[in-house]
This record gives structure tokens, sequence and C-alpha cells, in this order.
């Protein structure tokens, strides 16, 4: 089944050329279906990119996925046209009464702040505060990741001394997590980020089980024992030539920056990037959908358990 996404969004030209079956809201309202309602709290500057990343993966699955775009109040985006933030994205006050089968929070370029120095902090607590009662399963990414991490269980998140850049290898810490079904032994990842959180901070706690890490890149996939939180360090979603961007941003802007590890042939950036992670970025987004939310959501959102 299709992804039903708002009509209008630019991912549908995109994805309908990858061969990925989109459906727009006038098209679903003629099927006799429920399908799941997925929030997407976009956090990223780049909101068009990541738009079209995450459904990409969320629509890469035999079930009907509804998509609610959702942005913070307390921050303007400065790089996607307002015409598009107006016209595709809803602020959380517009949905809070809502319940939905899953909720994605994804990172942002605010590593360098404390958390309670972003400007959106004290919003972003609130709204997951109330995926805790009106979400069946929450899935972070990143910052959005460390930022669940430190909210919800108060483990902060540490500098590296440089920044954690490239394509990891990656195994599989818990084997019998359905989180990675069909993953293979090791498993490749993108990372692109300056800070990190500590395994024995996690380990600490026995409400979080670790299922995924990597030697290199740390800890990967985190999960309280029921599911209703994940947590991903990586970004998976990444298309092919995201970290070249973010390298070619980076080495104009003269920032320090290596090129990405096991990104480009012989780590030569005149070369074509290869692809490593895409097909376990799918498994990971459809185990999620399937295993987390689709198989265990109540049919009736009105009766998700209040307990995370």
């Amino acid at each position: 089944m299709p992804i039903k996404i708002p009509n209008g969004l630019p991912a549908a030209q995109t994805l309908a050329d990858e061969n990925i079956f989109v459906m727009t809201e006038t098209r679903a309202t003629t099927q006799d279906i429920r399908p799941l309602k997925i929030m997407l709290l976009n956090l990223m500057p780049t909101k068009i990119d990541t738009e079209t990343q995450l459904s990409r993966l969320l629509g890469n699955t035999p079930l009907q996925v509804e998509l609610t775009l959702v942005r913070t109040r307390s921050h303007e985006s400065k790089n996607t046209p307002e015409e598009h933030m107006l016209a595709f994205y809803q602020h959380f006050e517009d949905v809070c009464q809502q319940n939905f089968d899953g909720l994605v929070i994804t990172g942002a370029p605010v590593e360098h702040l404390p958390f309670e120095q972003v400007d959106y902090w004290d919003e972003l607590c609130r709204i997951m505060e109330w995926s805790k009662t009106h979400v069946h399963s929450t899935f972070h990414i990143c910052w959005g990741a460390q930022a669940g991490l430190y909210y919800h269980f108060g483990i902060g998140k540490k500098p590296l001394p440089e920044k954690m850049f490239g394509v990891f290898p990656h195994r599989r810490d818990y084997a019998r997590s359905i989180l990675l079904r069909g993953f293979d032994d090791t498993f490749m990842v993108p990372h692109s980020r300056h800070t990190t959180i500590d395994r024995e901070d996690i380990e600490k706690d026995a409400r979080l089980r670790i299922v995924a890490s990597s030697d290199e890149a740390g800890v990967y996939a985190v999960t309280t024992k029921n599911g209703r939180q994940i947590f991903i360090t990586g970004h998976s979603e990444y298309d092919p030539l995201t970290l070249e961007r973010e390298y070619k941003r980076d080495v104009a802007a003269g920032k320090p920056i290596k090129v990405p590890k096991n990104y480009y042939p012989g780590d030569d950036p005149t070369q074509a990037p290869i692809v490593s992670w895409r097909s376990h970025a799918n498994l990971l987004y459809t185990n999620w959908l399937n295993y987390f939310v689709y198989q265990t959501t109540p049919y009736d959102l009105g009766e998700i358990p209040q307990e995370p």
C-alpha cells in the first residue's frame, strides 16, 4: 500500500519518479481502510529534503500510512520557503488533541548548544511528554534521539573530539530484537554529528536496551523494553548525496571537516559515493512500522496505553 501525503507536496513527484507508490489525500478518501497515522516533527533546516527522505522509507511498506507534517511554533525556519510551511505543515497546537500510531522526531543542527538553550526546547519537551499518552510508538533520530534520552531518562550527550562523519559498520547487540529482523550481522549506517552518548550511561537504566552499535560510531539503536520509544543515533534515512552536500558545504565555509569515512571509493571525494546502507534503512523503517506500530497499535487510537 502507498504512503498518503498532502496534495501537492514536492516529495510526491520525487517518490513517483522512483517507482514508490504515493497516494494524495484526495484519492485516499475513496478507500475504506484505516491508515496508520504517523506524525513527522521535522526539526531539520532542509525540511523538503528530510520529508522526502522519510516519506520514501515510510512508504516502502504494504501498509497505508497517513503522514502529518508538524513544525514547532517557537522556531522559524530560515531554509524552507514560508509558503511551503504554510501549505503543508501544522503547529503542534493544531494536532495535540489527536492520537497517532507513530511519531518521528528528526535530528537538528543544534548539538553545540545545551538542550535547555535550544529556542524550541520547552515546546519539544511538551511534545515528548504528550507523546507518552497520545502516540503508540515514537521514533527519535540523531539529535532527536539524544534529546529524547535526555528528557525521558536523564541521559546527557557528550562532545566528540571531532565530527563523527561518514558511513560506519554496525553489529546487532541484541540478536532477538525485531527492530533488526532481517539485518545482516554487519550493516552500514551514515552518521553526521559532533556529540555522542556513552554506552555505560544507557546500560545503567534497566528500562532501556541497546540493540545495535558500532566500534567506531558508538551506540546506534536503543529501545525501551516495550518498544514505545526508539532512539536511533545515525541517519539511515540519508540520500546517496546527503553526506556529500554536507561535506562540500563545510569545505566552502572553511570549517574543519574530514572526508566522510567509507563513503567515497578510496576516500577520494572526486569519485561518486558508494551507497551501502539503503537496504538496511528500508528494513529498519519497515520493521518499526510493522512490529512496533501496526501489529500492536489499537484500532481505536483513543485506547493507546497511558504508560510509555
